[in-house]
């Protein structure tokens, strides 16, 4: 259960029309607690063309690896991530390159509610994080993800010092020993500069002055050691709020509450709309 309670979260905070949200209005909360983000997504998803949600990248990806094919619930994910981020009438959402066709769907589905129903969502913004996508590490083609079946593709926060250093090692890169960011030519490599110049916090020119001299092989530990000590404090916090479960439950009890409140008038408004109240 502790497990659900770190995956299953989504950060609820009421839109004030500014990205620089005040610390106290962001709440953590478990997404299944709050009805009315799966009542407005089957709403939403009453509003969506099926060739649409076929047409996406992501679930194209997704049933290309799976042997009988993807599962509806995949096919509308989708929607449901529109309704999380349309309940709170959102304006600003930070993503990562690989969700940018997902919040064009977004703001579709926004202004075509407008305009049928009168102006209810603003039209969210997206905001692309520094670093747009962060690549596997053994296969420098697709992005990291948390449910690639080889283990040694994805680094976790919580994974040891250990087992960061042999994913690292194990990285699928190229022949040539020396470091270079040639994204095109050599993913494998470009992909750990990448990931160095993003736990350091400087830009790749500089990663590369810093390597300079490395072969590959010395260059992966480098690496491993920088996203070790990048996610040291943030794992030592996770590992003490775990022996802490009262206090975590208090939290998303608190942040489903304060999510409901913020939830319940939208979702209302919305039914009252669409002609279900």
């Amino acid at each position: 259960m502790m497990r659900f309670y770190f995956l299953s979260v989504i950060l609820a905070s009421k839109s004030t029309g500014s990205v620089d949200e005040d610390e106290d209005q962001k709440k953590l909360m478990v997404e299944i607690a709050v009805s009315e983000h799966t009542q407005l997504s089957w709403i939403l998803t009453c509003m969506v063309r099926l060739p649409r949600l076929q047409h996406l990248h992501q679930w194209k990806a997704k049933i290309a690896t799976q042997k009988h094919g993807g599962t509806v619930g995949l096919l509308t994910y989708p929607v449901l991530q529109a309704a999380d981020i349309l309940l709170y009438k959102s304006t600003h959402v930070p993503v990562g390159e690989d969700q940018v066709q997902h919040m064009e769907l977004v703001q579709d589905l926004a202004q075509g509610f407008n305009k049928k129903y009168g102006e209810v969502f603003p039209v969210p913004r997206s905001i692309l994080t520094s670093m747009k996508k962060v690549k596997s590490l053994r296969d420098p083609s697709a992005k990291m993800s948390k449910s690639d079946p080889d283990k040694l593709a994805t680094v976790r926060i919580t994974d040891s010092p250990e087992e960061i250093v042999q994913k690292f090692r194990k990285a699928v890169t190229d022949f040539t020993s020396e470091v270079t960011y040639e994204p095109a030519r050599r993913a494998g490599v470009s992909n750990l500069v990448a990931i160095h110049a993003a736990v350091v916090g400087v830009p790749v020119e500089e990663t590369l002055q810093h390597s300079a001299g490395l072969d590959t092989a010395r260059y992966k530990l480098l690496v491993a050691d920088a996203v070790i000590q990048k996610f040291a404090p943030i794992k030592s916090e996770i590992e003490k709020l775990k022996t802490d479960r009262g206090h975590l439950e208090k939290v998303l009890q608190v942040g489903s509450a304060k999510a409901r409140e913020l939830a319940h008038p939208v979702c209302q408004e919305v039914k009252k709309l669409v002609g279900l109240l």
